[in-house]
């Protein structure tokens, strides 16, 4: 199949800043893809790079683009190298997207998507609190918008004043809440393990009804072997998040022994086609997360959630309160194609 395509870069400035291990985040770039067919069928897909979690750069991705001709190819687009990770997902998004494996039909759906229509009702979702003090006072908005899952950043300032603050949270979250902690591979192997001894004691607490579902990549990525040592010697998991940011590494984590949860990053992780190939072989406990990508991606990486996540674990897409409405943003851009 020959593709007419046609590629526009963007930036979206967040609400307020990302603050994590790796630093402030103020405003996500990506590059939006568009694929016509022979036949006039239009396929979207997005590119949305984060090179400090492993990907490609932005200025990568865009050279990869500016070199393509004005008409490609399938097999240009399943020849892209695993370098390009992130373009791996855009292109065959787009080409899935065109030939209908997507589940979405038009435009509209992009600008409003209903995503009810993409994943089965066992898919919720959980969403991302800000790191320190501002979680105590966001979660209830979250909460009543719905989500009953959180994600909250640690690793970002003093590991005792973070622990003053985690003793709080749990005490003001509603009952039945699960929580999960997010080091971003920013703990030493001692803090790491008082945040894990610290888990296990809340646990064993009859009178806490919420969940501590897991601490995801406590340690840097070079230190697997230490996850994998302290995910055998206390109760609460430990998910793996940068050490399986692309493909290859997700892969190398399962055949070294791995069988913890795995954090899939679809925009990031490289070719939807072999991810589903790899998770439908070996059945592993994932839980998918936003890479803050644009409703374009993220119907691209939903589908990927609603055909392999198992274990009825939410999957980390409550991240649209760090964006503006995306109505306006997405008229602008069907004006540029």
């Amino acid at each position: 199949m020959t593709y007419k395509f046609q590629f526009r870069p963007y930036r979206r400035r967040f609400v307020r800043s990302l603050t994590t291990n790796h630093g402030k985040w103020d405003i996500r770039e990506g590059i939006i893809l568009r694929l016509t067919d022979e036949s006039g069928k239009v396929g979207w897909g997005e590119i949305a790079p984060i090179s400090w979690f492993g990907s490609e750069t932005l200025e990568q991705a865009l050279d990869f683009c500016r070199q393509l001709p004005e008409e490609i190819t399938d097999e240009i687009i399943f020849s892209i190298p695993d370098k390009l990770p992130a373009c791996q997902f855009g292109f065959e998004s787009a080409q899935e997207w065109g030939s209908g494996k997507c589940g979405v039909g038009s435009e509209a759906n992009i600008i409003t998507p209903n995503f009810s229509l993409l994943t089965p009702n066992s898919l919720f979702y959980s969403a991302l609190l800000p790191a320190g003090e501002a979680a105590l006072n966001q979660w209830e908005t979250l909460w009543q918008k719905g989500y009953h899952t959180f994600k909250w950043k640690i690793g970002v300032d003093a590991i005792a004043h973070e622990l003053e603050i985690f003793e709080s949270l749990i005490q003001t979250l509603p009952a039945f809440t699960k929580l999960r902690l997010d080091a971003n591979g920013g703990l030493s192997y001692d803090e790491a393990n008082l945040w894990l001894r610290t888990c296990d004691n809340f646990k064993a607490n009859p009178e806490l009804p919420l969940e501590i579902e897991f601490i995801e990549q406590p340690l840097p990525v070079e230190q697997f072997q230490q996850m994998l040592e302290l995910s055998m010697s206390y109760e609460t998991a430990i998910a793996l998040d940068e050490s399986v940011a692309a493909l290859e590494q997700l892969a190398a984590c399962y055949q070294q022994g791995w069988r913890g949860i795995f954090v899939i990053k679809p925009g990031i992780v490289g070719s939807p086609s072999r991810l589903r190939k790899f998770c439908q072989q070996h059945q592993i406990d994932t839980v998918f997360s936003s890479v803050f990508e644009t409703a374009i991606g993220r119907l691209a990486a939903l589908q990927l959630a609603a055909e392999l996540s198992r274990n009825n674990r939410a999957i980390g897409f409550g991240i649209d309160h760090f964006f503006e409405q995306e109505e306006t943003w997405f008229q602008t851009l069907w004006n540029d194609f």
